[in-house]
């Protein structure tokens, strides 16, 4: 039976490349010549560090990321925008979480989503992954094109397309 499998990964070299493409664009930029600015990418834990002068320019810095990430082939989702940056000191902070997987309730909906469209699929969870199967290639081309209109909030790449 053909299958496909749903998974929101994020290539870590990728993620890294971006980051240091942001760095040195920041630190090349007129405006922040003489600030303080940290950019780092925490490998282990998938979250990039932000410091700078203001919350100004950590929102400077998050667009800068966010569009140089979309250049890279990330998509603008990986990044959870929800923590407000904080003041420590003279700087200010911004921890910003990389999504990687799917969590349990985000597969939940998507397999909830998927028995709503009334197609002739099955749909299960195997920890961060959703695996899609159905007795026809076209049942699961019709998943993936409604899954495009889906507002999730997660970054979905579809993966190991088997016939």
């Amino acid at each position: 039976m053909p299958s496909f499998d749903m998974v929101s990964k994020v290539d870590l070299q990728t993620l890294d490349n971006a980051v240091n493409v942001v760095n040195k664009e920041i630190t090349n930029r007129f405006d922040f010549k003489g600030a303080h600015v940290v950019i780092e990418l925490n490998k282990k834990d998938f979250k990039v560090n932000l410091e700078a002068d203001s919350e100004m320019k950590i929102q400077q810095i998050i667009d800068v990321l966010i569009s140089r990430s979309m250049k890279q082939g990330l998509a603008a989702e990986i990044y959870d925008l929800s923590k407000t940056p904080f003041v420590s000191g003279k700087v200010t902070k911004q921890e910003i979480p990389v999504r990687n997987g799917i969590k349990q309730e985000d597969a939940k909906k998507i397999v909830k989503l998927i028995k709503d469209e009334g197609l002739k699929v099955q749909a299960a969870i195997m920890d961060d992954i959703v695996r899609v199967t159905g007795k026809k290639i076209d049942d699961l081309q019709e998943v993936i094109a409604a899954s495009k209109s889906w507002n999730l909030g997660i970054a979905l790449q579809y993966v190991n397309m088997k016939s």
